[in-house]
């Protein structure tokens, strides 16, 4: 069976760009913090990934921190920090936060872009962090214009590889070190850098930008747009989740309250189409949005909830064959309500 993978918000397919520079960085033999030949050729390749997510998402001037995930990120930021953010936040930055009204910018967490239903935010100018993660390749972004202190990157979620991701800091900007050792990383992160996944993070970066300069996500909301209009046309009681708001091209977070969202990921998984019930970060279980509920859903709602997440590679003709097994499945759905 040819499978249709819907679920680029999870993470992203590795891109051909970021698997040649990973190839390349295999045969640097060097530690980057050794001063001899070897040891430098290491540590030009995590440069020029510097330079290149510098680059691509507006952040000249500003320090790149690099780390195993954004959620280690989070962390070097948040911890026992007494910040306060949306209960809207992902996992990452809820750990250390709490959901109490601040007047302090700097003191606030708030993310960019939802993960689930791709609802994109206004910051407060001068947010102490912003998590940017599902923004970068996405949406036109600059960090150096969006007034925050710091912001989350993860390079799985552009096209890089899983295992890498950073902290961009505004100069002058304090991070208190939580690994302590050799001092890499500016002595914000210490340990020996991922020299493979910080160069296929910085490759993607860089492609990824070149995407979205091309205008290949305006195709993409095109083709989210007809899915969602031709199962409108169908389900009139279908919920589109931030629909008439302003929201990442790629994302399309619908229910039907009470066929529950763990019955519609089987069903679609044995159909042939990776989808999921949200974010991935929650130990692979299904359960009820934690974010909808936030919102002001009920729990019927919040558990019926799936999403489909796409991308420059997804053709009009796989959402088109998802939609015709959606519909089939919605259809058996409601027969065996109306024979109950």
């Amino acid at each position: 069976m040819k499978r249709s993978y819907l679920d680029w918000n999870a993470t992203a397919p590795l891109r051909p760009e970021a698997r040649a520079a990973m190839l390349a960085a295999m045969d640097c033999l060097g530690n980057p913090s050794s001063v001899h030949g070897e040891g430098r050729a290491a540590k030009a390749i995590i440069e020029r990934a510097r330079e290149q997510i510098s680059e691509a998402i507006g952040a000249s001037g500003a320090d790149i921190v690099f780390t195993s995930s954004a959620t280690e990120a989070a962390a070097l930021v948040l911890d026992r920090q007494g910040y306060c953010s949306p209960a809207t936040e992902h996992n990452c930055i809820l750990a250390w936060t709490d959901f109490e009204n601040t007047t302090e910018p700097a003191k606030t967490a708030c993310g960019l872009a939802n993960g689930e239903t791709g609802v994109i935010n206004e910051l407060p100018d001068g947010v102490g962090l912003s998590d940017a993660v599902q923004a970068i390749g996405k949406m036109p972004y600059s960090f150096s214009w969006s007034g925050a202190s710091r912001a989350l990157i993860s390079g799985h979620k552009f096209g890089g590889p899983k295992g890498a991701g950073a902290l961009v800091v505004k100069k002058g900007v304090e991070v208190l070190a939580a690994l302590k050792g050799g001092g890499q990383e500016m002595g914000r992160r210490s340990g020996t850098e991922n020299v493979i996944g910080i160069a296929g993070m910085g490759a993607a970066a860089e492609a990824a930008a070149k995407d979205l300069a091309e205008g290949l996500w305006q195709i993409v909301e095109q083709n989210r747009n007809v899915l969602e209009e031709r199962l409108l046309n169908e389900v009139p009681e279908l919920i589109i989740f931030g629909k008439d708001v302003e929201r990442l091209p790629n994302t399309s977070y619908f229910a039907v309250p009470g066929w529950k969202a763990e019955t519609q990921v089987m069903q679609m998984d044995l159909a042939g189409f990776g989808v999921s019930a949200g974010s991935a970060c929650s130990s692979g279980k299904v359960k009820a949005s934690r974010v909808l509920k936030a919102m002001g859903y009920d729990e019927i709602t919040a558990g019926s909830a799936i999403r489909v997440s796409i991308g420059p590679s997804t053709t009009a003709q796989e959402l088109e064959s998802f939609a015709a097994a959606w519909l089939k499945e919605y259809k058996r759905f409601k027969a065996r309500q109306e024979g109950n």
